[in-house]
């Protein structure tokens, strides 16, 4: 079953899942037992560190973007390595569709991108960080369809 990891330095590693145990290969991949998933997008789920924020782990800002231009607005922060699957119409956790493994793509790739230039000529404030980012990770998934 294709997924995709998204790492916390942005780097997104694709993924093929057994069908049988995909519960264990995404524990696996997040490091982590008790996983939260997020529902961000109607054909997706974000399997994401329970406890990340708490334990200090690396925000995930290519994850987090990503999640926020599915949904329209800024989210909670989101940390450590988080696997992104399909999900069905009943809820349950299949492949991710093609498009979707292009908004994830592209939004990394932006936010290497971004953090690249940003080391150059920092925002204004954080503020500012949020809504450039939210910005082009909003372009990114409406360039390539919903």
């Amino acid at each position: 079953m294709h997924a995709l990891c998204i790492d916390p330095d942005a780097t997104v590693t694709d993924l093929n899942l057994p069908a049988a145990d995909a519960q264990s290969a995404i524990q696996e991949h997040v490091r982590y037992d008790a996983l939260d998933q997020g529902v961000y997008h109607r054909r997706a789920v974000l399997h994401i560190h329970g406890n990340g924020q708490k334990l200090g782990l690396p925000q995930n800002l290519a994850a987090w973007a990503l999640a926020s231009a599915w949904r329209g607005m800024p989210l909670y922060p989101l940390a450590g390595p988080i696997v992104v699957t399909g999900r069905t119409a009943s809820g349950d956790v299949t492949v991710l569709d093609d498009d979707l493994v292009q908004h994830a793509k592209a939004v990394a790739q932006t936010v290497r991108d971004t953090l690249s230039e940003w080391r150059a000529r920092p925002p204004a404030s954080n503020e500012a960080a949020v809504n450039e980012l939210l910005a082009y990770a909003a372009r990114d998934v409406a360039s390539r369809g919903q």
